[in-house]
């Protein structure tokens, strides 16, 4: 099975203008932009085939060609990162079995996750697209809480039935819970990890969807498989004590920057 790793990065982001060209200091005290910083997640996973950055913008183009990223160049009019992802595949000739979509801001993403998401689709036929969810602990959820209740956009959570396929996802906390977690204590909740990985057909049909309602309420771009009848497949997979976030806002920069730190990444 060939695979296929696509970065989408634009640089238009309505909640952070730039946001791939943001600088973020490592433990040493290096400094690497979030566009790189995603890039050599991606080039550290095993298995796969070829690695791209799909954006619209010269800037990030021309930055990602100077630390020897593969770029291609797709169209200012992509919605998000699975058209561009849907789009890149098109310039790519259809050419792999399996697109991964490593959205650009999710430096920290581990390369097993990545491994364990295209394991989990190839090991399923029936399955068309596949997601990481990452069961919380207490200090993540309280982190999710703590967002929400200052107005901001944290992670998005997922909820799915017996056989992993997704029910909902949700910039809210769901499920609900009423009790108070403990940094160190599980949780019922699942952070959806914003990896995904499709078989072709899925994808290439993807742009010709019209939006839905709760694609446009949420902005969840997962949301317009569910609302076309297309079932995703959660794929749990396992922090082994690594840390994880994206960079949703201007004020996750120096939480990622401390989860850095604290794990001793460059």
């Amino acid at each position: 099975m060939s695979v296929a790793i696509v970065i989408p990065a634009r640089y238009a982001s309505s909640r952070y203008p730039g946001k791939p060209l943001v600088p973020l200091t490592g433990a040493s005290g290096k400094s690497q932009t979030l566009i790189e910083r995603s890039w050599r997640a991606a080039m550290s996973v095993s298995g796969i085939d070829r690695v791209v950055v799909a954006t619209d913008d010269d800037q990030i183009k021309t930055a990602a060609e100077a630390f020897g990223a593969e770029v291609v160049m797709t169209s200012p009019d992509c919605a998000n990162g699975t058209e561009r992802c849907a789009e890149a595949h098109a310039v790519m000739a259809g050419a792999y079995d399996m697109i991964v979509n490593l959205q650009g801001d999710a430096p920290l993403t581990p390369s097993w996750f990545i491994e364990d998401l295209v394991a989990g689709l190839g090991a399923d036929p029936t399955a068309m697209v596949a997601t990481p969810v990452l069961k919380t602990d207490g200090a993540a959820l309280n982190g999710f809480l703590t967002d929400r209740r200052a107005g901001r956009v944290g992670g998005t959570t997922a909820v799915f039935d017996r056989n992993r396929h997704a029910l909902y996802f949700s910039k809210e906390v769901i499920p609900f819970t009423p009790k108070t977690y403990s940094n160190a204590d599980d949780t019922p909740v699942f952070h959806h990890v914003g990896v995904y990985a499709y078989r072709p057909q899925p994808l290439a049909d993807y742009p010709s969807w019209t939006p839905g309602p709760l694609e446009n309420l949420e902005g969840l771009e997962q949301l317009r498989f569910l609302e076309n009848g297309h079932s995703v497949l959660c794929i749990e997979v396992d922090a082994k004590d690594r840390q994880f976030w994206e960079l949703n806002n201007p004020e996750d920069v120096p939480r990622l920057e401390a989860m850095m730190r604290d794990m001793g990444v460059e």
